[in-house]
């Protein structure tokens, strides 16, 4: 993209005028430090809803009040006080005071400012939809799930297809895994059966350590299905990939009726019926079977257990750990002004990289770093030093926008070098010019009990303007 140079007295006044209509709010937040995305006690989760999860007589929902179930009843003492077959499910969590649950009706999205937006939540649930993920939402839930969060993906038997729109669940959530722009290499370790399996009790493998199957919640030793399917595990792809419940006559890597992985920083878990979360009772018109409360499984101690693990509020690391959270490491965006809307607070940078200038446009706010494009050779530098706790997973994020007068299609004249402690993450470059920001993620986790250094450095060359301009950052840990 064609951009034009600025002089160094604009950049550096610009920066200065914004500093100076910011200095009291800057003076209250330099002080706070690294803020808690959220409550030590508190963990939250999207349910699904945008994608025919009422088609036919499906009724995949915790409350008919979306986003928020509390508006239906904001202290539920019964599943029926929230009307939905996932009630049961939703009214276990609410009730625990540790959860914070929402209900999602549009298209998912990752970085956005939306109250749904999965940037806000620690887990996703997916519970049978009946509509293929449009590109952009595969992006969204991919690196999502990259940059540390859960997603808990329910199907059903092949065939399954309430709306009549030639997709069901089997061929919904296999395109997810294989037909994204994030990783389309197998990369959970595991493919959905084409199967339609009419009943049985799947059992659970033998492993007091495992979280999911021995929980706060309960011990698991069976599931229910009820015309659902299996998953075949592709350990060579994933090898954090774990079967828990199986098909009766099967182990190992085929019949998997329930499993786990773990993708970046994130974690997965998979169930092969949508039966077993269904609690009987729901919107009238709809045909429910009570699988949550079936007495010959135990369904309703897997589902919660799955939730605990997925969102980092149980300990263990089912599936080879390094999913999303877990431990004793408590959740929490690292960086002191992630988006520089404090002005030029907190991070190290040369003068006038911190700006608001309207020449290259924020992504959110009115403030960004820009680095370089002066279109004559210069250096420019952003850091922070950030402690990042033992035992914690923790992934570096940030938006990049790379614009520059370049017309070379094969010569790195200005680059941009990412660098964490004394790991260079990447570089970036002219030829990596875009119209827009690009979200940029890294598992950083590496660095755990370290106090490390996250530092940018531009450096352009003779002629030429490349800018680099950064938003948004993040360190988050769980």
């Amino acid at each position: 993209m064609l951009g034009s140079s600025r002089s160094r007295r604009h950049r550096l006044t610009t920066a200065l005028a914004g500093l100076g209509l910011l200095v009291t709010g800057a003076a209250l937040q330099v002080g706070t430090g690294a803020a808690p995305a959220h409550a030590a006690t508190t963990y939250r989760v999207l349910f699904d809803d945008g994608h025919a999860e009422e088609a036919g007589n499906a009724d995949w929902i915790i409350s008919t009040s979306k986003p928020d179930p509390l508006s239906e009843d904001s202290s539920p003492s019964s599943e029926t006080d929230w009307t939905g077959a996932l009630s049961s499910w939703g009214v276990a969590l609410q009730k625990t005071g540790s959860y914070s649950l929402k209900t999602a009706t549009s298209a998912l999205t990752y970085g956005g400012s939306a109250t749904t937006d999965l940037s806000n939540f620690d887990a996703l649930v997916l519970p049978e939809p009946n509509t293929l993920f449009t590109t952009a939402e595969k992006t969204a839930i991919m690196n999502f799930v990259k940059a540390g969060g859960g997603l808990f993906m329910i199907s059903d038997h092949t065939g399954a297809d309430r709306n009549s729109d030639g997709y069901d669940a089997v061929e919904i959530l296999n395109d997810l895994m294989t037909n994204n722009s994030v990783d389309s290499t197998d990369p959970f370790g595991f493919s959905i059966d084409s199967l339609d399996i009419s009943s049985g009790y799947p059992a659970a493998i033998s492993d007091s350590t495992d979280p999911v199957l021995n929980g706060s919640y309960g011990t698991v030793t069976k599931s229910l299905i009820a015309d659902g399917t299996t998953a075949t595990l592709k350990p060579a792809d994933n090898s954090n990939v774990k079967g828990l419940v199986y098909r009766s006559g099967y182990s190992g890597n085929t019949g998997a009726f329930f499993l786990t992985s773990t993708f970046g920083s994130g974690r997965v878990a998979f169930w092969g019926d949508s039966s077993p979360i269904d609690d009987g009772t729901g919107q009238s018109g709809n045909t429910l079977y009570d699988g949550w409360n079936d007495t010959g499984a135990t369904n309703a101690a897997l589902a919660l257990n799955a939730t605990a693990w997925l969102t980092g509020a149980s300990s263990g690391s089912s599936g080879g750990g390094g999913g999303g959270g877990g431990g004793t490491c408590t959740a929490a965006q690292l960086l002191g002004n992630p988006g520089f809307e404090s002005g030029n607070t907190t991070w190290t940078a040369s003068s006038g990289v911190i700006t608001n200038s309207s020449s290259e446009a924020a992504r959110t706010g009115s403030y960004k770093a820009w680095l370089d494009g002066y279109g004559s050779a210069h250096t420019d530098t952003l850091s922070q030093s950030v402690t990042i706790p033992s035992g914690c997973s923790a992934t570096l994020s940030f938006y990049l926008h790379v614009d520059t007068a370049e017309t070379t299609t094969s010569t790195a004249y200005d680059k941009l070098t990412v660098t964490a402690g004394s790991t260079t993450l990447a570089t970036y470059s002219n030829l990596n010019a875009a119209s827009g920001y690009v979200l940029k993620s890294f598992d950083v986790s590496s660095l755990a009990g370290t106090t490390a250094t996250v530092k940018f450095t531009g450096v352009e060359g003779s002629t030429l303007q490349t800018s680099f301009v950064l938003d948004d950052t993040a360190l988050n840990v769980s």
